[in-house]
């Protein structure tokens, strides 16, 4: 999978991408990741990237020609027989939040463009002209899209086949779903209280129960320590 990344600040990816399983996903050519700054696509010798907002008001808001310029250029370096297959992303404080379902739904996708809003937003008409939908990833102010699209990189990859270590991971993990007609349950931020060496520290024991040896009375211990939650089944973006 590719994933492009519109942002005024690339250097902030730096770091992340090249750490851990991120990095040997890359290295493996599961996924690439492409950081292009958006101020190539100004005109300027300032390279300004935004304006002040008609009607007034704080702050300043990112331009619509840089975007639609780089957006433009983007969708030139892509097969067309995978034009649908391309999916692009503003992150923006009215998106909606994003969860599993929508990882799930997102890496069925073969490229993801993804852009970075900044200040004190971007320009209107980008959210209703050049994107396919727009997600926040919480209901808090950040002060740019950069973490949010290092949120969904993060949980895509991890969704792709030989990205993780352990297949079985994927199956026992938070926010796994199961659905029926009206429901959709979830667990809970943590599935299972998780265990490992030393047996006792500070008079902290672990469970005698896991260190039996018993699978049926470990896996039975383990659903009751799992809390699920049910919510409506939701709508997504296709």
């Amino acid at each position: 999978m590719q994933f492009d990344i519109l942002t005024i600040f690339p250097d902030i990816f730096d770091s992340y991408f090249n750490e851990s399983i991120l990095k040997r996903a890359r290295k493996k050519k599961i996924i690439q990741i492409n950081v292009h700054d958006l101020r190539k696509w100004t005109t300027d010798k300032h390279k300004t990237v935004d304006d002040t907002p008609y009607g007034g008001g704080a702050g300043m808001v990112l331009k619509i020609e840089p975007i639609f310029k780089a957006i433009k250029a983007l969708k030139k370096t892509q097969n067309t027989k995978h034009k649908s297959q391309t999916r692009i992303i503003l992150f923006s404080a009215k998106g909606k939040i994003f969860t599993q379902a929508d990882a799930k739904r997102l890496a069925k996708y073969s490229r993801i463009i993804m852009l970075c809003g900044r200040y004190e937003g971007v320009d209107e008409r980008v959210a209703q002209h050049l994107i396919d939908e727009e997600i926040s990833i919480g209901q808090y102010v950040l002060t740019g899209g950069e973490i949010p699209a290092m949120v969904l990189i993060d949980s895509i990859s991890r969704l792709l086949p030989g990205v993780l270590g352990n297949k079985d991971s994927l199956q026992e993990e938070s926010y796994s779903l199961i659905r029926n007609s009206k429901f959709e349950i979830r667990n809970s931020v943590l599935e299972y209280p998780q265990y490992t060496k030393p047996e006792k520290f500070h008079g902290w024991p672990v469970p005698k129960v896991l260190l039996s040896g018993h699978h049926e009375k470990i896996e039975k211990w383990r659903k009751n320590k799992t809390n699920y939650s049910c919510l409506p089944v939701g709508r997504n973006h296709e």
